[in-house]
């Protein structure tokens, strides 16, 4: 009998540690960003500097990319779990045929603007009429750019569009351009500002584009099911109910996430920018929203299949 109860404890006790392992195994999550750490990423950073990935058993490996294209080719190629994208790339990315199903929210707002100078004589979009406008990527934003324009009756051919490399600000404050479309509000306003040339910005969503969420999360659709991915979902609700009742508090986590990199002026000042724009609810659908946005890229030939069911490409695990 004393064997018999020494084996069968010895075969739990081994059961036990198999378990174990596999769960650690399959909690561990591969997160690409879509860009080098900055303040949109905020709760992915507090989730993990406060602990919040670990109370739901998840080991998240936060990545920054070498390519900011291809976090969604690498997670629908299934080298990497999960990867931050935008909203209006992920309708162009479906219609392509990736297998990408958002899954969380970061952004819930767009940060896209186009930019002037408060010192140039441009109140109006209208008044661009004639004038340079520098853009760094086209396709979307030039879909951006040409609804704009023509909500205030100017045609996209009569104005000069400039490619400025990603430099958008200096392009500005050289003078080399009158405008800049693709300027995030949280960032390049405060870069303008503490360069001594404050900016003026046309919001997007007020200029006769639909609102869509700037930053998602999205996983591969085999897996767009797996419970930890609900578990991140929670993680970052929490994440994001710290930011927004102790901003200070937060703040002095996320610098510490990489002091050299992230402890500067301009990050400062885009993390109180940024703070209101993030989901509350990082995994709820906005149904109407995804809806709305689906038909204006189609409208604009930038998808070219009518839009899916919301639930085939955006789902709350």
């Amino acid at each position: 009998m004393k064997n018999f109860m020494t084996k069968k404890l010895l075969s739990s006790a081994v059961l036990s540690l198999l378990i174990s392992t596999q769960a650690v195994a399959e909690d561990k999550i591969s997160l690409l960003l879509d860009w080098f750490v900055n303040p949109d990423h905020a709760p992915i950073i507090i989730a993990e500097q406060k602990g919040y990935f670990k109370e739901q058993d998840l080991k998240v490996d936060i990545q920054e990319p070498a390519d900011p294209s291809m976090p969604p080719k690498l997670v629908a190629a299934s080298k990497a779990d999960m990867a931050v994208t935008y909203q209006p790339q992920l309708h162009m990315q479906i219609d392509e045929g990736l297998p990408l199903t958002r899954v969380s929210t970061l952004v819930a707002t767009p940060l896209n603007t186009l930019v002037t100078l408060k010192s140039s004589n441009i109140t109006e979009i209208a008044d661009l009429k004639g004038k340079k406008i520098g853009f760094s990527v086209g396709g979307f934003e030039g879909v951006l750019l040409r609804v704009m324009l023509k909500t205030h009756g100017v045609n996209l051919d009569e104005v000069e569009l400039i490619n400025v490399n990603w430099s958008l600000s200096p392009s500005l404050i050289t003078g080399k351009v009158d405008a800049v479309i693709g300027s995030y509000r949280n960032f390049e306003l405060n870069q303008l500002d503490i360069e001594n040339h404050p900016g003026h910005a046309f919001y997007v969503e007020e200029e006769g584009v639909p609102s869509y969420e700037e930053l998602i999360i999205v996983v591969n659709n085999k897996d767009r099911d797996n419970d930890k991915y609900r578990r991140f979902n929670i993680a970052m609700e929490k994440a994001v109910q710290y930011l927004i009742n102790h901003p200070e508090e937060a703040w002095e986590l996320f610098k510490n996430y990489k002091a050299a990199e992230l402890d500067d002026e301009l990050n400062r000042r885009a993390w109180k920018d940024t703070l209101p724009r993030f989901a509350l609810r990082p995994g709820a659908v906005n149904q109407r929203g995804y809806e709305s946005f689906a038909k204006f890229m189609h409208a604009q030939g930038l998808i070219k299949e009518a839009p899916k069911a919301v639930a085939d490409y955006a789902i709350e695990p």
